[in-house]
């Protein structure tokens, strides 16, 4: 005799349980979100879970990679090109540590004694 866990669910899955420790703070937001999403704890994990897979693995929905393009035309047109950190990031680095060996950087307040 199969169990309720054994049979077919929703959509054709075969669910298994699964044991999960929460902190209390977990634990009430769980309930939360059953409360405002109207349904049960396990459908609240199961979409929390979908939405995570969907969010790390398309790229126009992943929060850290959508901010590529974001200002896209907003510098001002009076730059030079090699103004932009992010395509002459060495150049900047460089001309910082540079300027770091000037005398006006060592003798300035906080400078190493000599």
């Amino acid at each position: 005799m199969m169990s309720i866990h054994d049979s077919e669910g929703e959509a054709g899955r075969v669910r298994e349980p699964v044991q999960v420790y929460l902190s209390r703070t977990e634990r009430e937001r769980l309930e939360r979100l059953r409360n405002i999403l109207d349904t049960t704890k396990s459908d609240v994990l199961r979409k929390g879970l979908e939405a995570l897979e969907s969010q790390l693995s398309d790229p126009d929905r992943h929060p850290a990679l959508s901010i590529i393009g974001l200002f896209r035309g907003t510098a001002p047109r009076d730059r030079e090109p090699s103004s932009d950190v992010a395509r002459a990031h060495d150049e900047f680095l460089a001309d910082a540590e540079i300027a770091s060996w000037s005398p006006e950087a060592t003798d300035g307040p906080g400078a190493a004694s000599k």
